[in-house]
């Protein structure tokens, strides 16, 4: 089968359930996975991991580290962020974080299996989980002088965390993703700070994420310009820091990648950004899922759609990111737009 829709994770609704029969009521024949849409305090992706740290006895605001200027790609000024630190007396090997994606997964995919055994879900669906990489909260929240013992502590963590979730649920029921963001950003020398060797370093990060995903278990990897406005940090110039991320990836993982989702901005109809992925080296099993749905806009997803297929001829269908930072009332019309552009151009 050709690859169908790809949801990114985050819906702007109020509950799993609410999300899980929505996106099922439309969407269920093009569907593999569904996510349960980061409802409740996942709502804005990371941010809830900001509020962990915080919190945490072992962690403190750095009043020594310039805070983090978020400005978007039109250079609208969306936020400054204080940055935290390791409390000086504190062993950061010793630090253990409780991140909350484990009880939120479990507790969403309860609700996954009752909904499945009513027939609302379809029985051949799979639960995603999504899941950010230790880089995401750490170049976001994460003082320069603790980054690097930060990303070790994060990192064990995190692994706790999808240790106890791929041992709660079934592995034929589970697909993992990766949320891949602040890497992407990295590339594209976003942040004010970039170590010498970030290439071989964000690589090796996703491919020891990828490798702690047993092999039953679906896994695949979103790849994003961050929208915490519904609106890129980064304009995209090209595919082409996507398709070296992508190659990078590909290279060093040592299990099979079962799916890969690149964004497509919403102007971008012509040939040029869609030419490199003509250098695209993704394994045949791997399902391609491009970003190019976009809300309302049914002739200019044919357009996009039909300049990538130029470049690649088999690609499922996406948009731009998650719809968790979108207004509420366009949940419906981007369910719409996927659901016309599958109609008319899936199987």
């Amino acid at each position: 089968m050709p690859p169908g829709i790809h949801l990114v994770g985050s819906v702007a609704m109020s509950d799993s359930e609410s999300v899980f029969r929505a996106l099922s009521s439309e969407l269920a024949p093009w569907l593999r996975r569904i996510p349960d849409g980061e409802t409740g305090e996942r709502h804005r992706w990371i941010y809830w991991q900001r509020e962990m740290l915080l919190s945490h006895p072992d962690m403190e605001l750095d009043p020594d580290a310039t805070p983090l200027t978020l400005r978007q790609w039109d250079g609208e000024l969306i936020r400054e962020t204080e940055l935290v630190r390791f409390k000086p007396d504190v062993d950061p090997s010793s630090v253990m974080f409780e991140t909350g994606y484990a009880p939120a997964a479990i507790a969403s995919y309860d609700v996954f299996r009752q909904l499945r055994g009513d027939d609302v879900i379809p029985a051949d669906v799979r639960f995603q989980v999504c899941l950010p990489t230790p880089m995401a909260s750490g170049y976001m929240y994460v003082s320069p002088t603790s980054i690097e013992d930060y990303l070790l502590t994060y990192e064990k963590s995190l692994l706790s965390a999808l240790r106890s979730i791929v041992d709660a649920i079934p592995h034929q029921d589970l697909s993992i993703q990766w949320d891949i963001c602040q890497e992407v950003l990295i590339f594209e020398d976003y942040f004010p700070y970039r170590p010498d060797n970030y290439k071989p370093q964000i690589f090796d990060q996703m491919s020891r994420l990828g490798a702690q995903v047993p092999t039953d278990v679906e896994l695949g990897y979103h790849l994003c310009y961050g929208t915490p406005r519904d609106e890129h940090l980064v304009m995209p110039k090209d595919t082409a820091i996507l398709v070296e991320i992508a190659n990078g990836l590909v290279s060093q993982l040592q299990r099979q990648l079962n799916f890969l989702h690149m964004p497509v901005p919403r102007n971008r109809v012509d040939d040029a950004y869609y030419a490199p992925l003509a250098g695209l080296q993704l394994p045949t099993e791997t399902e391609l899922y491009l970003g190019l749905i976009h809300h309302q806009d049914h002739s200019g997803d044919k357009q996009r759609i039909a300049a990538a297929q130029k470049v690649v001829p088999s690609f499922g269908i996406a948009s731009e990111c998650g719809w968790g930072r979108t207004d509420p009332e366009r949940v419906p019309g981007l369910i719409e737009s996927h659901r016309l552009a599958a109609s008319d151009l899936l199987p």
